[in-house]
């Protein structure tokens, strides 16, 4: 299993990105996809999740009601859609694929087995 991240960049402050996570390989044992973020000499944060099966979401608290996670399962891809976007925002942002999470480890990096390699966001004017 193979997860590419794209759609990464600069923006300015106040506008939008789509990242997308392109899953090669099965996807058919999927429980979490996810999305987190990791800025220089920190410890990587929780930016959101989305159960498969189903399709609950999940948000971290500093991004809730400005990111939205989605998925489409015929492109074996998943979506973060970042709106109003702030400096604080700059990252690198993972996508991240689980095929033993369970939710109470949902946002913990550790509950995650496969990771893509990672795509820059910078918000700046």
């Amino acid at each position: 299993v193979q997860l590419m991240e794209t759609g990464g960049g600069l923006v300015e402050p106040g506008g939008s990105l789509r990242l997308s996570c392109a899953l090669s390989g099965s996807t058919g044992s999927t429980r979490f996809m996810a999305w987190f973020r990791q800025g220089p000499a920190e410890e990587r944060e929780f930016v959101a999740a989305l159960r498969w099966s189903g399709g609950n979401t999940y948000y971290g608290d500093s991004v809730k009601g400005r990111f939205f996670i989605s998925r489409d399962s015929a492109k074996s891809t998943v979506y973060l859609q970042m709106n109003s976007l702030k400096p604080e925002d700059t990252s690198v942002y993972y996508c991240a694929r689980g095929e033993r999470t369970i939710l109470s480890m949902s946002s913990n990096p550790r509950g995650y087995d496969y990771w893509g390699q990672g795509t820059q966001v910078t918000v700046s004017s």
